[in-house]
């Protein structure tokens, strides 16, 4: 899948008025990214693709998994089977 922003997969945002339309332009000019804007003063304003490429979604860390056998964390000296793990 393409990337959002990109010639490919463009912004698609809609906008009540010419002046917003003309603002969320020069965002995404700013920023390399390609749009489509619509204007429709009757409905609801659509810019959340734009929001997305502004604040991207952080990716999910992994915790690392403590083993069995593996010393205890907390600084025991034991195994973590034997301190912690129960």
């Amino acid at each position: 899948m393409a990337k959002l922003g990109s010639d490919k997969r463009p912004a698609v945002v809609r906008v009540q008025s010419p002046e917003r339309a003309e603002e969320i332009l020069a965002i995404c000019n700013e920023h390399g990214w390609k749009a489509i804007v619509g204007i429709e003063p009757d409905k609801f304003e659509d810019v959340s693709d734009v929001e997305r490429l502004m604040n991207p979604a952080e990716p999910v860390k992994v915790q690392v998994k403590i083993g069995r056998n593996e010393p205890c964390p907390c600084g025991s000296g034991k195994k973590y089977k034997k301190c912690c793990g129960r």
